[in-house]
């Protein structure tokens, strides 16, 4: 199974998202959606300021494993705080880092009760195992 890290949230659309300071929080993709994409040449992410709902489509990974474009769903809602500025030249760093270097955006979070919700790191390796 893939690494499944501890102190993260997790949405069973295969989205981390990592708690920061105040209500911010960082998200990306987890290693079990990484290793279904091949390789991603490609990452459209949210515009700083933008304002998010969760479960709603945010951002877009492209790969050579997929016919066009796969859907990030927000993990919560809020506002896009800062998008990560490496992937623009290197969009494989979601592949080869995914809980690191890899990450998507941040954002602001609007509701706490939403971050509540999510799994933890041993939720979302059930809610895997029985997927």
């Amino acid at each position: 199974m893939p690494e499944v890290p501890e102190g993260l949230r997790y949405t069973p659309h295969d989205v981390w998202l990592r708690e920061g300071n105040a209500d911010t929080v960082r998200v990306g993709l987890t290693a079990v959606r990484v290793e279904q994409l091949a390789d991603v040449v490609y990452v459209s992410l949210p515009q700083v300021g933008e304002d998010l709902v969760v479960e709603d489509t945010c951002a877009q990974v492209e790969s050579t494993g997929l016919d066009g474009l796969w859907d990030v769903l927000a993990p919560v809602s809020g506002v896009v705080t800062a998008t990560n500025p490496l992937l623009a030249t290197t969009p494989d760093l979601v592949q080869t880092d995914c809980y690191g270097d890899g990450w998507l955006f941040e954002m602001e979070s609007d509701d706490p009760e939403e971050l509540e919700q999510l799994l933890d790191s041993d939720g979302y390796a059930e809610h895997f195992s029985e997927s």
